[in-house]
């Protein structure tokens, strides 16, 4: 079977229990992800030659002594999809970037050196991503941008002092300290938590800051939640010349909301619109989503009116998706129906996927599983967008709610991965398993567990340990072996995703 399939193995399931088991198998046409699949031949090849876990020199050696590899045509679009295979596995990913540069006929361009640099950061292998940076500077291959990603992924390392010192030899590798260069720093420090760190650099260094530059730090503050701090960089930023822009406001704002702070909100709303800067679609989704999220409903629904006084502020799909949860939280479902149907198409707007999941969840979260149903049928013949995997979860839910666990849960699964070759995530495998454990159908939860260990998504432990008791109780010893192993194997490489 193609390697890059193997994600989409053929899902089977019992619609029923003990002798009346059925099943169904996930054979799909060629969407587009798999004919790009078919398209990377080459790269399946180079895949298949690589075993999990060889080192560098191994992956190296395996490919230079391969044939077939040999009569492989290197193209730097070639490496770009070999790096993106192997992302997740820097050994492998090094291995194949050194064994395509081996080839007399081929250079890597810049950008991908910057991949690859990226790829080692990401898994911490500085020593490499530094070997890997020299190289590149004997050729004159370093810019800005690998800098950045360099200095982004020593922050991300805890070695912020590092990317400090990648600052310090800007002038190594031909560039300036300026402040398009410092803000790349003070960006990786902020996302990286480490503000404090940033502000004081800033007040050492003298560099000329910019609109930019305070941007920076209105976002690290609010991102470490001082947010005083941030409030006090839009008046140095005033004081320096520069301009607060809706950005700026509006970090800011989303830092209030979060606290459940709306009059501070309110006030930075007016102080915007005295300054003339306006409050754009974003700002006002975010405070309605916050608004709701408090339970606030009937002040979050007052949001469109102060919107309408905006000129030139329009809602938009994310803006009508967050007023259709609205509504719905609400109790107003006729209202939140007419906008879909009425108020989006008046005002030239396109619905997503996520507006369509947002009214099935509304309609499900009020046991109405008819409407709810409706509206995933109308999205299945939408032509702006199709159902994905969250349209159906409310679906299933409500299945397990309402007792459902037979041909219409059937169905639903069904249309997930034969009619619309959906990939369950790991919240709907455990979603099912739990379900069915509940529903003492333990027999089709353990096909569902078989399935998802084949997929390569790790189950929860504890959806391990509720499927295991339940196999137990059916006597279905082998099955509980399995289990049992697997867990025994989770807790040697502590692997609990979601614990």
């Amino acid at each position: 079977m193609n390697l890059c399939l193997k994600k989409h193995l053929f899902f089977s399931l019992p619609f029923g229990v003990s002798n009346n088991l059925s099943c169904f198998s996930y054979f799909s046409t060629l969407s587009s992800d798999k004919i790009s699949c078919v398209n990377d031949a080459d790269v399946n090849v180079v895949f298949a030659r690589i075993s999990g876990g060889s080192s560098e020199g191994e992956v190296v050696q395996s490919l230079l002594s391969d044939p077939v590899c040999d009569s492989i045509r290197i193209t730097d679009n070639f490496v770009d999809r070999l790096l993106y295979r192997f992302k997740n596995d820097c050994k492998c990913a090094l291995g194949a970037f050194r064994w395509a540069q081996s080839r007399p006929d081929y250079k890597a361009s810049p950008e991908l050196y910057d991949k690859m640099v990226d790829i080692l950061g990401k898994m911490k292998k500085m020593e490499k991503m530094r070997s890997l940076i020299e190289e590149m500077n004997a050729d004159h291959l370093v810019s800005l941008n690998t800098v950045a990603k360099v200095m982004r992924r020593f922050v991300g390392a805890r070695e912020w002092k590092e990317a400090v010192r990648t600052f310090d030899e800007l002038e190594k590798f031909g560039l300036e300290k300026n402040t398009e260069s410092m803000n790349l720093l003070l960006d990786a420090l902020c996302k990286g938590n480490r503000v404090q760190q940033a502000r004081e650099l800033f007040c050492k260094w003298h560099i000329p800051a910019n609109a930019n530059t305070f941007n920076i730090f209105i976002h690290g503050w609010c991102k470490v939640n001082r947010v005083e701090e941030a409030y006090w960089t839009i008046q140095e930023m005033k004081g320096n010349g520069c301009n607060p822009c809706v950005i700026s406001y509006s970090t800011i704002i989303k830092s209030y909301c979060q606290q459940f702070n709306f009059q501070k909100v309110y006030d930075l709303l007016n102080e915007m619109q005295q300054e003339g800067c306006a409050p754009n679609v974003v700002t006002f989704t975010t405070i309605m989503c916050f608004l709701t999220k408090s339970g606030a409903f009937e002040e979050a629904l007052k949001i469109p009116e102060r919107m309408k006084l905006v000129d030139g502020c329009k809602p938009d799909t994310l803006f009508y998706n967050a007023l259709i949860h609205t509504l719905g939280m609400a109790h107003r479902l006729q209202e939140a129906t007419r906008v879909l149907t009425v108020e989006l198409p008046i005002n030239g707007v396109q619905p997503n996927t996520s507006t369509y999941n947002t009214i099935i969840a509304m309609f499900c979260h009020h046991l109405k599983e008819e409407r709810a149903l409706e509206f995933l049928r109308e999205l299945e013949n939408s032509p702006f967008c199709k159902p994905d995997v969250q349209s159906y979860f409310p679906l299933l839910k409500l299945c397990f709610k309402v007792g459902k666990t037979d041909e219409y849960l059937k169905m639903l699964v069904n249309d997930i991965v034969n009619k619309h070759h959906l990939s369950l995530d790991l919240s709907s495998y455990a979603l099912l398993i739990h379900g069915l454990c509940r529903a003492n159908k333990c027999e089709w939860a353990y096909v569902i567990f078989e399935d998802m260990v084949r997929q390569e998504i790790t189950p929860r432990y504890k959806t391990c340990s509720v499927l295991l008791q339940e196999i137990k109780q059916k006597n279905m010893y082998d099955a509980a072996d399995k289990i049992a192993l697997f867990m025994k194997k989770m807790k040697t490489a502590r692997t609990f995703p979601g614990e």
